[in-house]
């Protein structure tokens, strides 16, 4: 086995450090979560490197579909700003994985293009008031007349909807009875008319604003049920494709850029730090810490890539994608706390990134499924008697 990093990985890893070291800086990172602001302008800058077509294929305008390529620049990103990570992923997973996946052929030759450059965001319209993780409860309808469909329901923290050009949303589309049967896919402009947005103000995860929305009487073309005709009522499969696996690693993902960032901050805070005539680092309990903080995010970083490059081969990675997602979101949590203890009262202070890392890193095992809905996916594909 060969676990070392291959050239191309190297390449695209150190191209995103350029741009994080030139257009990240820890001010401007600091200001977008103080403002809650998007920073499109930055995004575009990062869209014209080509990094958005890694989920593209090349016949689109793409690189081809690059999982590992995807997991090295969400993992880069989120070491200087969530921000940004979550902006890539709302253009080249949200927009290019489940288009690329399930679109029909005209919405893939319209919209892949353009997410190859870069020029169009996704927001998930999943999640609403009375369904979170049970999704197939959405009560979200969306009815056909003619060739609109028209849609009336609310969802629940749709971040990014308005900075958005699409919101990715599942329906209801027949009786509730059956309730894996009838659930459709949509693509629903954000300027359309009959939404409503207000925004949620959120602990962390600031500069990507989070947002209910009310639709009420919003009316789409019939082109925009995701995967064309054949697509009405065939969300329950969508949803449970590949690309609800890889949203698992865009998640780990994440969680292994903010703890790596965690662990830098911490170990540089304890070789300057001077208490009682010597670098606290010299301490056995701040080593211990700092040394425990290292193996974990060793490990997270190996279940993560283990499990994207079995997506990326197309090989089954269903338990490994939920184990990825579960280890590395609570080991950033857990690592951005103990960097936090590292640096005691500094790590409190809004001068210093520590903790924002500990704000942002305590929803990554919330968002993308719970930890506990992990634990129940590995316990039940690994065939736990029930």
């Amino acid at each position: 086995m060969d676990f070392s990093e291959p050239e191309h990985l190297e390449l695209l890893r150190d191209t995103v450090h350029r741009f994080a070291e030139r257009e990240l800086p820890r001010e401007t990172v600091r200001r977008w979560d103080a403002e809650d602001r998007f920073p499109r302008e930055t995004f575009d800058k990062l869209a014209a490197l080509g990094l958005t077509g890694l989920t593209v294929p090349e016949e689109y305008g793409g690189a081809g579909r690059d999982i590992l390529g995807a997991m090295v620049v969400i993992e880069e990103l989120a070491r200087h700003s969530l921000v940004m990570a979550v902006a890539f992923i709302d253009c080249a997973c949200y927009g290019g994985m489940n288009i690329g996946d399930v679109g029909s052929e005209a919405q893939k030759a319209e919209l892949l293009p353009r997410i190859a450059r870069g020029e169009i965001l996704f927001a998930y319209g999943l999640t609403e008031p009375d369904a979170a993780s049970d999704l197939a409860s959405v009560t979200t309808r969306a009815a056909r007349e003619g060739d609109e469909v028209v849609i009336d329901g609310t969802k629940r923290f749709c971040t990014a909807a308005k900075e958005a050009e699409y919101i990715y949303t599942l329906v209801r589309s027949g009786p509730a009875e059956a309730r894996y049967e009838n659930l459709s896919f949509v693509l629903v402009p954000s300027d359309a008319a009959g939404l409503t947005m207000t925004h949620i103000p959120t602990m962390g995860l600031r500069g990507v604003p989070s947002y209910d929305v009310a639709f009420e009487g919003v009316r789409i073309p019939a082109a925009n049920i995701i995967g064309g005709e054949a697509g009405w009522n065939r969300g329950w499969p969508m949803l449970a494709g590949p690309a609800l696996d890889v949203e698992k690693l865009e998640v780990a993902a994440l969680g292994l850029g903010v703890a790596q960032a965690a662990v830098e901050d911490a170990w540089t805070y304890a070789e300057e730090r001077i208490q009682f005539g010597k670098p606290i680092a010299r301490y056995q309990s701040i080593r211990h810490i700092l040394a425990e903080c290292r193996t974990r995010l060793h490990a997270a970083r190996l279940v993560l890539y283990q499990a994207a490059w079995l997506a990326g081969e197309g090989l089954p990675c269903g338990i490994e994608s939920s184990m990825a997602k579960l280890y590395a979101t609570e080991a950033a949590k857990e690592i951005a706390l103990a960097g936090q203890t590292v640096m005691s009262a500094y790590g409190y202070a809004t001068e210093y990134d520590m903790e924002r890392y500990v704000r942002d890193a305590l929803l990554l095992p919330i968002i993308g499924g719970t930890s506990a809905i992990q634990r129940n996916n590995i316990a039940n594909r690994l065939k736990l008697p029930r």
